[in-house]
């Protein structure tokens, strides 16, 4: 049996005398620069308005988008968990209203590495995190590298970002076609919704859904939901360029009614039926099978 074979068992045997966890949404899209992070801040924000406790984990190891928007630096991220033995709760930057964050740090890709001490110290914390707050969104990278497809191929529900532009389009397919086809994927664990962004009217939302669900339907055989658009928005453009959040900002504004909209259907929809039981432990399994 190899490390990573050891470790899954540990984790699984913490699932299951653990049921009960947070719901774990994943946020991904085919190309970077869509509104990926901003999506993410901003549904964190409209959870909070409706009494939930929520964590952002920042899989993005390329950029610092949500630190951005937060304007905050975390002076640890989740590597320091297991390499420097610093407790999971000092890990939790607080954000406006007091939504947590986390980084995931770059030592996170090496966690085949882990002594079976750091692997239960892992196992530990991650089930902390469970607890500690109603949803997690986890902020992926961009495009389909293998620490992305990981995080998404082991996500119960995933969001993907796309703007009504061709390139846009076009690696949105890219990546839902390597995301279906690949052999780890199962759309009896999975569900995959659209929200398309910069939108010049609400129509435009539709014709993106349209025309995506079509391309996945005929040649992946199988469909995509349509979770909301989000319109071009000139307060969210000032928003942006001053490293604020727009619901907080201008939540009267038109994008910021989007946003309460999407997370409205997500929290209506309670959570897809095909994630029940799951956790963000199986969600770090992910990492282990290489």
């Amino acid at each position: 049996m190899d490390q990573a074979e050891g470790l899954r068992n540990v984790i699984k045997s913490k699932n299951q005398n653990n049921v009960a966890s947070a719901r774990v949404i994943t946020i991904t899209s085919g190309k970077g620069g869509v509104g990926k992070s901003n999506l993410a801040v901003n549904l964190a924000v409209q959870f909070r308005k409706m009494g939930k406790k929520v964590i952002i984990f920042d899989a993005d190891f390329g950029l610092a988008n949500v630190e951005v928007m937060f304007n905050t630096i975390p002076k640890n991220n989740l590597s320091d968990v297991v390499f420097k033995g610093i407790p999971l709760t000092d890990v939790i930057t607080e954000g406006p209203m007091d939504i947590g964050f986390i980084s995931a740090g770059s030592g996170i890709i090496s966690l085949n590495d882990l002594s079976e001490d750091q692997t239960h110290l892992l196992v530990r914390s991650i089930t902390q995190l469970s607890g500690l707050c109603d949803v997690i969104i986890v902020d992926t990278g961009a495009g389909i590298s293998n620490h992305v497809m990981d995080f998404v191929l082991a996500s119960p529900e995933i969001l993907l970002v796309a703007t009504p532009e061709p390139s846009s389009i076009t690696d949105s397919y890219s990546l839902l076609k390597a995301l279906i086809l690949n052999p780890a994927y199962n759309d009896k664990i999975s569900s995959i919704s659209l929200v398309a962004n910069r939108l010049k009217n609400e129509n435009e939302g539709e014709t993106v859904y349209k025309k995506l669900d079509a391309v996945v339907n005929q040649f992946l055989n199988t469909q995509i939901d349509f979770a909301g658009g989000v319109p071009q928005d000139v307060n969210l453009e000032k928003a942006v360029r001053s490293q604020k959040i727009v619901s907080l900002e201008y939540p009267g504004s038109r994008s910021a009614r989007a946003f309460e909209a999407i997370a409205k259907k997500l929290m209506d929809n309670g959570g897809h039926e095909k994630s029940r039981g799951f956790s963000i432990r199986t969600l770090f399994d992910s990492f282990m099978k290489k």
